[in-house]
């Protein structure tokens, strides 16, 4: 077994929350999403948060003397999960204040290799299936914790009043530039396999190895400008450094006013976009943060929660 390692997760978590923009044109690092996930990982490392005494009779880890023991937990989570899971955070924070939770939001493939590399973690929060099937495969996930939570779609979407002649994946080749994810990303595996579907790319087992530079080239040889992640795609057509771009559906909370969606991709050519979560093996969590861990993830499972993530534009209708 990997030696989990609290290394440096300030590191990952300045790399996987605050996320930095590199977009067709370049473009600011000022975005509203950067701004909400510096400010929440900003509260999560701060003395005060982890000084927070609790006082509650019934926590999920309850010392000798009845108040409710500290602790921290690592949750990893895919980017377009951030804005719910900080909303969800609070919302359980009210109730355990004595649980400190650090997200670390990034690609789905991202944090799988990095878990794998033995950053320390305690729940995994992916956006496709396929990393938690990697995940289990090697043996890190606690048995019997995985659960499907959510549905998502992938949309095409643009700036408001861009004037794109852009109506969907069908002519997206017709932008002058386009945002995209990389193959190990999950919303640029499931455009990748959208375009195979459309006939636009060819048939392959495996949508994700399709260069950036391929679909470039099976579109016409538009530019495109690869992103490490969901959330920047977002940020590279809200901020205007691309015409369009491929994002799921709950990204676009908050951004009614900035962009259009021209597409709603029909599942017939994505497939289901299923978030399943599981608990992490983590060797270094003592019996407090284990606790925790399993009444965080409970509660992420709730009905409570169920409401919070319709709110956000996810679809919970999963089996």
């Amino acid at each position: 077994m990997i030696e989990m390692k609290k290394r440096a997760l300030s590191a990952i978590l300045a790399a996987g929350m605050v996320f930095s923009m590199a977009g067709c044109s370049g473009g600011s690092d000022d975005s509203r999403n950067a701004e909400n996930s510096a400010g929440n990982n900003a509260e999560n490392d701060s003395e005060n948060d982890a000084e927070n005494t609790g006082g509650q009779e019934d926590g999920p880890a309850a010392g000798a003397e009845g108040s409710a023991e500290e602790t921290e937990i690592q949750v990893f989570i895919a980017a377009s999960l951030n804005t719910v899971m900080t909303d969800l955070a609070d919302r359980y924070s009210k109730e355990h204040p004595e649980v400190k939770i650090t997200f670390n939001a990034d690609s789905s493939g991202t944090l799988l290799t990095q878990i794998e590399e033995g950053y320390e973690c305690d729940i995994f929060f992916s956006a496709a299936q396929k990393q938690m099937d990697d995940l289990e495969a090697d043996g890190l996930m606690a048995e019997g914790t995985r659960a499907n939570v959510v549905n998502n779609q992938v949309v095409v979407v643009t700036l408001k009043d861009s004037g794109t002649s852009v109506t969907g994946l069908e002519n997206i080749g017709d932008a002058e530039s386009i945002a995209l994810a990389g193959g190990s990303v999950p919303v640029g595996r499931y455009t990748r396999q959208a375009l195979v579907n459309l006939g636009i790319l060819p048939e392959t087992d495996d949508p994700a190895s399709i260069t950036t530079e391929e679909v470039s080239e099976a579109l016409g040889g538009v530019e495109i400008s690869e992103q490490a992640n969901v959330s920047k795609v977002l940020m590279a057509v809200a901020e205007g450094s691309c015409e369009v771009g491929t994002t799921y559906y709950s990204d676009t909370y908050g951004y009614e006013d900035d962009l259009d969606i021209l597409e709603t991709v029909s599942y017939d050519l994505t497939g289901d976009v299923i978030y399943p979560i599981a608990r992490v093996v983590n060797e270094e969590a003592d019996e407090a943060q284990t606790a925790a861990a399993e009444d965080f993830l409970a509660y992420v499972l709730s009905d409570e929660a169920e409401e919070v993530f319709d709110s956000y534009y996810f679809d919970t209708d999963v089996e």
